[in-house]
């Protein structure tokens, strides 16, 4: 049910169990591997981390980098109507989950923050996600590395061309003029792959996320979110 996105009732000859017991087994099961799981790898680097991304990040031709971040809409199909209207983004006409994402090389989804209702696209998921909470609240990591003879204390994030313009942000370069600018924006869309590689994976592993609710009772629907978490 996991890789393949079944439903529960296609797998009761082979399990030999009920679809209510399935389900409710495949609900523990993902809850378990939350539990388990996520303050190892659901977690913002500690400083040892941190080092680790800048050594890969400067091998790479990006010193100073701690990754890329981005959203991608997942299309809420069933989504009620009384709630289509808090969840329709301009995202292909359809009402969408928005998740942002911030991954590394190595496939490491580090922060994971799905957009409240709102017709949200990813500015008005980045206002709300907490992710430079840390940076607000004087908290963050010091990052020092040095760009042209300039000394910075501050790590940056690859990003599209739809964030703002602020200085933990590197933006893709849309129209690049000359041969320098044209090179810079070919080396930052390959690093910008990094989180795009993450969707696409996580995506084809794990085919469940793209209907996690078929899978919960309308009570349970209600009453909380949980379904958003088969995606961990």
């Amino acid at each position: 049910m996991l890789p393949y996105g079944v439903a529960a009732d296609a797998v009761d000859d082979y399990v030999r169990i009920g679809e209510s017991t399935t389900i409710e087994c495949l609900e523990k099961f993902v809850k378990g591997v939350i539990l388990v799981f996520e303050d190892e790898y659901l977690r913002k680097p500690n400083p040892n981390k941190v080092r680790r991304l800048l050594q890969i990040a400067e091998g790479r031709g990006f010193p100073g980098m701690l990754g890329s971040i981005d959203c991608i809409h997942w299309q809420w199909k069933n989504c009620p109507k009384a709630r289509k209207g808090m969840y329709m983004s301009g995202y292909r006409g359809v009402a969408t989950i928005v998740l942002e994402v911030v991954a590394s090389s190595n496939l490491w989804i580090w922060h994971a923050f799905f957009g409240v209702s709102g017709s949200n696209n990813d500015i008005n998921v980045l206002d709300r996600s907490p992710m430079f909470d840390d940076i607000i609240n004087d908290h963050a990591l010091e990052v020092n590395y040095t760009i042209n003879g300039n000394n910075y204390t501050m790590g940056y994030y690859l990003v599209d061309g739809i964030y703002p313009e602020w200085a933990i942000f590197v933006k893709l370069i849309s129209k690049p003029q000359g041969e320098k600018r044209k090179l810079f924006a070919q080396y930052q869309e390959r690093q910008r792959k990094d989180v795009e590689r993450a969707f696409g994976v996580l995506q084809a592993c794990f085919a469940i996320i793209r209907g996690p609710a078929r899978f919960l009772g309308k009570e349970e629907a209600c009453q909380h979110n949980e379904s958003l978490y088969y995606i961990a």
